[in-house]
């Protein structure tokens, strides 16, 4: 199993660019702003390079090392936590199968004796390749069969189902209604013709 932990950047790539840095500057035929643009740098880190170059030479170019802080948990025992949750919680005294982060940090503290909070353990699982599961939430006493049964029969018996098909109007009384009598509107009612 790799490491969980990789490194961001990479730092030999980084190193080959310093030291190519270093051979521009031992030519002595370009400026700093010239090789900043030829390695891609800034010309900030080219002066801080060349600084280093003049009072160190090539060693002071050197790679520092990984950055950060280093794991506490080694590859080892990180495959030593993944061969636990790979068995399960119900074989190491758990009630249900459901890892939980407080669960599974339990166990780190028992396999090796470093004490993780449970709000930071998401962060070894998902290094460790683990996603997050959900596990879905259904009664026991669910029975499938019965449900699919009540589904056939009952449901279209109960489900609602709108008597009249054709369309109407929201509004009888509107003007052009088909089915009420006209509005007149406001004010006073139009006289009606003699016959």
């Amino acid at each position: 199993m790799k490491s969980a932990f990789r490194p961001r950047r990479d730092f030999d790539g980084l190193e080959a660019r310093r030291k190519r840095a270093a051979q521009l500057f031992a030519e002595g035929r370009e400026s700093q702003a010239t090789v900043a643009r030829r390695l891609g740098v800034s010309r900030e880190s080219v002066r801080r390079w060349y600084d280093a170059w003049r009072a160190e030479g090539v060693a002071g170019l050197r790679k520092a090392g990984r950055a950060g802080r280093k794991p506490r948990l080694d590859s080892q025992q990180l495959s030593l936590v993944d061969d636990v949750l790979v068995e399960g919680a119900i074989s190491h005294g758990y009630a249900t199968e459901l890892w939980t982060l407080p669960r599974v940090a339990q166990v780190i503290e028992d396999l090796t004796g470093i004490c993780y909070h449970p709000g930071h353990v998401w962060r070894i699982l998902r290094a460790m390749n683990w996603s997050l599961q959900r596990p879905a939430r259904r009664a026991r006493e669910r029975d499938e069969y019965a449900i699919s049964r009540w589904v056939r029969k009952e449901w279209p018996r109960v489900k609602k189902t709108p008597v009249d098909t054709t369309p109407g109007l929201s509004l009888k009384t509107r003007a052009g209604s088909r089915k009420g009598r006209r509005s007149e509107g406001p004010g006073r009612p139009r006289a009606r013709r003699q016959s």
